[in-house]
């Protein structure tokens, strides 16, 4: 059974953004990368470099299970960088979210059933009576996924620094505190809660306020909701449609912009991009919407 929801004529943006990554290599060492922007029905990559100082080989590999970018490389000794560009257009499914509305479980793709289990970070077997309690007398679908983003965004306050790559949602939601990965986690963990296939996205977010920081890489969740996958992004620190997706997992540690296997220092990451407006080529400037917004099927 088909449980489509009507679309409304959505919006598309081009986005391009520059990532440059340091390192001190102490000993020899292997990279992966998930820096490039994902490849999608709906987000198209129309242009990228890769630069490796000093000059590497290197590959360029999709890996299967969550369909991530992945740049696989090795460095001796000394300096090592890494330099990504990208431009990347982005066709919005958007929906009256009335009209998006759960399905029954029986009923959901086999593809999403493990996006609804707990994770390293997100530990939703302990969030459970939270979620029901608070979000159990509104109808299942987009306004209550809905409340939950606005519940977590309201309750946890964005403070750069006030958390670590090990805190899961259970230490956001006592510390009312964290960063956007800290959102996303405890934002999934109530989703899947509440029976909803929840995962989380990396990527770079156009329009955040200037006075939160230099621009970083940005994580959001997604929610599986009739046929589709929908944003949110409790942050609220950028418009829905200011959003690329580079990276999907369960949780952050499937999703790492970097992983080493070696010894390494790391430098801070540096990241710029720029939307373009060109209406004559139906591409405008990312905006707010009250829509429900998706860039992703099942």
């Amino acid at each position: 059974m088909r449980h489509e929801t009507a679309e409304i004529a959505g919006s598309r943006t081009q986005i391009d953004y520059k990532v440059e990554l340091a390192y001190e290599v102490v000993a020899p060492t292997d990279f992966v990368f998930n820096v490039q922007a994902a490849q999608t029905a709906q987000q198209h990559v129309s242009r990228e470099s890769i630069v490796l100082e000093p000059d590497a080989e290197f590959e360029s590999q999709t890996e299967p299970v969550y369909g991530n970018r992945l740049i696989r490389t090795h460095a001796e000794a000394g300096w090592f960088r890494l330099r990504y560009a990208g431009s990347v257009q982005i066709a919005h499914y958007m929906a009256e979210p009335a009209r998006v509305v759960q399905v029954p479980i029986a009923e959901l793709p086999a593809s999403v059933l493990h996006f609804m289990m707990p994770s390293r970070y997100c530990q939703t077997d302990q969030v459970q009576a939270l979620a029901w309690r608070e979000f159990g007398h509104i109808p299942p679908g987009y306004a209550q996924a809905f409340a939950v983003a606005q519940w977590v965004g309201a309750r946890t306050r964005f403070q750069v620094g006030t958390s670590g790559i090990g805190t899961s949602c259970l230490e956001t939601l006592d510390n009312g505190v964290g960063v956007c990965r800290d959102f996303a986690h405890l934002t999934i963990a109530i989703l899947r809660a509440l029976n909803y296939p929840a995962r989380f996205v990396t990527g770079v977010d156009y329009g955040a306020d200037p006075a939160l920081g230099p621009p970083d890489f940005h994580a959001y969740a997604e929610a599986f909701i009739g046929e589709r996958w929908y944003l949110f992004d409790a942050t609220g620190i950028s418009p829905l449609t200011g959003l690329i997706r580079i990276g999907t997992g369960r949780d952050a540690a499937d999703v790492s912009f970097a992983t080493m296997f070696g010894n390494v220092r790391s430098g801070m990451p540096i990241v710029s991009f720029s939307a373009v407006d060109d209406p004559a080529r139906g591409i405008a400037l990312p905006a707010p919407t009250t829509l429900a917004v998706s860039t992703a099927l099942a």
